[in-house]
């Protein structure tokens, strides 16, 4: 199994969102992207891990790769900052890629106990230019001072990126019919 996990963003020339205190969304998921990559090929997963500036490096690398999978991670970010919660996007409901997406979504609920704000589709290029199933994570909300502290914290951070994995082989285990909720 192929797997491209991209850390969303680009530390040193885009830092996506900052937290109240600071804490830059590329560092978080750069360090996301590399503890899930590390879950999987533990697991005998092929994985791909990319962090470039243009997304269109990133989709060109994953399907150079040829991955069979694409998870991308980011965190959250809104104007109100009470916002919180997780939420996978897919392209397309009713497809593979929601069944993964849903599989994640459980795993990082149920794991770290964020709101679920649930799985919804969303018009990403990652998500429409990926020649494969494709998900996109928004892990927490780096704005909300509650949850930028989780995503600062080593061990919640290590706890969520074993919920993505976890959710990965869940929708890898999957028979035909199942979906994971």
């Amino acid at each position: 199994m192929k797997i491209t996990v991209n850390g969303g963003h680009y530390p040193g020339r885009d830092s996506g969102a900052v937290g109240p205190t600071g804490l830059r969304e590329s560092d978080v998921n750069c360090d996301l992207m590399s503890r899930v990559a590390n879950y999987l090929r533990a697991v005998d997963c092929d994985v791909l891990e990319v962090q470039e500036n243009t997304l269109s490096q990133i989709t060109d690398a994953s399907n150079r790769f040829g991955a069979d999978l694409f998870i991308s991670i980011h965190c959250n970010v809104a104007v109100d900052a009470n916002a919180k919660g997780t939420e996978t996007y897919c392209y397309e409901l009713g497809s593979d890629s929601e069944k993964l997406a849903a599989c994640i979504q459980q795993q990082i609920v149920s794991s770290i106990g964020t709101v679920d704000r649930g799985v919804k589709s969303g018009n990403f290029y990652v998500l429409r230019i990926t020649n494969c199933i494709a998900v996109l994570i928004e892990t927490a909300f780096i704005s909300n001072k509650d949850e930028e502290t989780l995503l600062a914290d080593e061990a919640k951070r290590d706890q969520l990126a074993a919920a993505i994995a976890r959710g990965i082989t869940d929708y890898l285990s999957l028979g035909e019919t199942q979906i994971c909720n």
